[in-house]
């Protein structure tokens, strides 16, 4: 099988690299949380079957970073999460309580951005957004911080 990804990267197709990708790439197609640590990409993989190090995780995903594969998030408080770098704008809502991470995309946020940036003489090249919440549903520390 080929993986366009490390080609164009110049990275060579290894099972790590592979594993690691796959994961990442099956996660992104469901709906299901797909902004992992390399702690959690490693016990993915680990409870897959897979025999990677986590030293090894994490030399895979600052690899994919550098060559553009996947983008590296600090939220507040937190660890580094992963992502594929899909290409396309979106923006987080981050649960301040379970660390659960969401996607969004809001055209009117979006161009009220843009818009600020031009009333101030800027030229936006580049911008995110991280909203700060605590989940109302699915909680997996809602029952801790309740009243």
């Amino acid at each position: 099988m080929e993986y366009p990804q490390l080609k164009k990267a110049g990275l060579k197709t290894t099972l790590p690299r592979v594993k690691v990708l796959e994961l990442l790439q099956s996660l992104q197609q469901q709906d299901g949380q797909h902004h992992l640590t390399a702690e959690e990409v490693y016990r993915r993989l680990s409870d897959a079957g897979s025999d990677f190090s986590l030293a090894t995780v994490y030399r895979v995903l600052s690899h994919f970073e550098s060559a553009g594969i996947v983008l590296r998030h600090h939220f507040e408080g937190g660890q580094a999460r992963f992502e594929l770098a899909d290409g396309g704008h979106h923006d987080h809502i981050v649960c301040v309580n379970c660390g659960k991470v969401e996607e969004f995309v809001d055209d009117v946020i979006e161009n009220r951005q843009k818009s600020i940036a031009q009333q101030r003489q800027f030229d936006l090249r580049e911008y995110s957004l991280v909203l700060y919440a605590n989940c109302l549903r699915e909680c997996d520390r809602q029952d801790e911080t309740a009243d």
